[in-house]
């Protein structure tokens, strides 16, 4: 594996870690079609959650939230009702969260929960 994909899943086994211990319940991780991929999706009482994840080792080139331009929120949505039509469920809402990890080579990762992105 590497580095950079090991970066990656670290990252997403400490924003699931991040989303389990603030209640929400996570249905799938790492869903792929044609469109693309979807990190994680989740349920948050009655709401569908969509949830990117970027990890990064420093903010350099700007922050891992920064990293989701509205093009990229725009293929979430896309994906998201892709993933809705392939299990054949309704969600009567549906939120788009970041988690923006920044896991220096020294130190403690910082986690930031961005919910409901535009």
């Amino acid at each position: 594996m590497h580095a950079k994909d090991a970066l990656g899943r670290y990252g997403e086994d400490l924003a699931v870690r991040h989303l389990e211990d603030h209640g929400l319940t996570v249905l799938e991780r790492n869903w792929r079609c044609a469109l693309g991929e979807l990190d994680v999706v989740a349920r948050e009482d009655q709401v569908l959650v969509v949830c990117e994840v970027k990890t990064r080792r420093s903010t350099a080139y700007g922050t891992p939230v920064e990293a989701v331009t509205p093009r990229k929120a725009r293929r979430l949505r896309r994906l998201a009702l892709q993933w809705l039509d392939e299990k054949q469920m309704f969600a009567p809402t549906i939120r788009f969260d970041v988690v923006g990890i920044v896991q220096p080579t020294h130190g403690p990762a910082s986690i930031v929960h961005v919910r409901g992105i535009d």
